[in-house]
């Protein structure tokens, strides 16, 4: 398939979602699903990130995860909006947390921002239960952070997780993770955070 034939694809399936969440539709989603495209076509709606090249490497991170998404604990908590102070920190390891972004009120979908402050240095895996990503930024400064990879989680691996991006941080350093989303029903979701090269007790 040609590039432009892929683009158009995708803003075609943009513009029907938008469509539909502009004219409120909540129980119902609209039947043209981010899910639903090609990897091809994600990357070119959602911004492309590498596979991560050795993913069994993950799985162990992974599974001990998979407890924590299943069975908890569990800490619910709503993202500041963007432009909004960003009180609520999601650093503690071993938790799921459990995010509702607010509805953007500077443009269309939900948006919002999480605080996350590790306490090493080192490659942190970002576990999500939505295939949807996120970005990460410097609290002083505003710099996006260079995410390294993403995976996506096999069933097998995990059913309760959808995604996983690694990135490197600086211990003491403090930063947002920032998330979007177009439909109501990625506006919710779960996230758990531990360090990738750590090995997990169960």
């Amino acid at each position: 398939m040609k590039p432009q034939s892929l683009l158009h694809k995708s803003l075609l399936a943009t513009s029907v979602a938008l469509l539909l969440t502009g004219c409120g539709t909540t129980a119902e989603e609209p039947a043209v699903q981010a899910e639903a495209l090609t990897t091809s076509e994600s990357a070119l709606l959602f911004g492309a990130l590498p596979s991560c090249d050795e993913p069994e490497e993950l799985d162990e991170v992974i599974e001990h995860a998979c407890i924590h998404a299943e069975m908890g604990p569990f800490e619910p908590v709503t993202a500041a909006a963007l432009g909004a102070p960003v009180l609520v920190d999601v650093s503690a390891p071993h938790t799921t947390f459990n995010i509702s972004l607010p509805r953007s009120t500077n443009s269309w979908g939900w948006a919002g921002r999480v605080s996350f402050l590790p306490d090493e240095s080192g490659e942190f895996a970002f576990m999500l239960s939505r295939h949807r990503g996120l970005r990460i930024y410097e609290a002083a400064t505003g710099t996006e952070v260079a995410r390294e990879c993403r995976y996506e989680v096999p069933a097998e691996v995990c059913g309760a997780l959808k995604t996983t991006i690694l990135a490197d941080l600086e211990a003491d350093t403090e930063y947002y993770l920032e998330f979007r989303s177009v439909l109501r029903r990625n506006a919710s979701f779960s996230l758990i955070v531990e360090e990738a090269g750590h090995h997990h007790e169960e």
